[in-house]
């Protein structure tokens, strides 16, 4: 997939104007790309629209409009766009605000997340590549994941193979197998 530039971005007025629009694509979109993995881990598969979403936002939000801020938030937000052999995932760990630093505190290490196409090995996550997620203490509850496919599963894919996803922490083991048809033909399409 393409990476963002300056020129695939609305300006702030124009983004004000055609924000609620936007917004409502975007949120019907995500909704294909969303799995949960148990009831405390949800995987946000990110594309391009999720990214410029994601930017357009953060622009907004902090009402920059100068060009190397905005060159700052696509640095920051273009990795996450796969590349056509490969999914990008925003992992969530998600507690209730009592429980969440026991639960981050149990949950280092959770890097044991993995995605299998039928008829091919599993294929593990590479972790926050971006900086490190986790302390001494606890693991950070916003992971960003990269998950690297072969031809051979692509292909298999094309051909209609069924998708698994996974996390086989020892404190959190969850699995969804095989993941929605919708949520299927979106990953899908993200491959080259």
């Amino acid at each position: 997939m393409n990476k963002l530039s300056a020129a695939d971005l609305m300006s702030l007025e124009q983004y004000a104007r055609e924000r609620p629009a936007f917004r409502a694509r975007v949120l019907q979109h995500k909704s294909e790309r969303q799995l949960a993995v148990g009831p405390n881990a949800t995987w946000a598969f990110e594309d391009r629209l999720t990214v410029q979403y994601q930017v357009q936002e953060m622009l907004r939000a902090e009402r920059i409009f100068e060009p190397a801020g905005i060159a700052e938030e696509l640095a920051a937000y273009n990795p996450l766009i796969p590349d056509g052999s490969n999914w990008k995932v925003t992992l969530l760990l998600e507690f209730e605000a009592a429980e969440r630093p026991q639960a981050l505190a149990r949950l280092k290490g959770v890097e044991d997340r993995w995605v299998q196409v039928e008829g091919h090995e599993r294929v593990f996550a590479i972790a926050d590549e971006d900086l490190e997620r986790e302390n001494e203490q606890k693991t950070s509850a916003v992971h960003f994941l990269r998950f690297e496919l072969t031809a051979p599963m692509i292909a298999s894919l094309r051909r209609g193979a069924a998708i698994g996803v996974g996390t086989d922490h020892e404190h959190y083991r969850h699995a969804v197998a095989p993941v929605a048809p919708a949520v299927q033909r979106s990953l899908v399409s993200d491959l080259g």
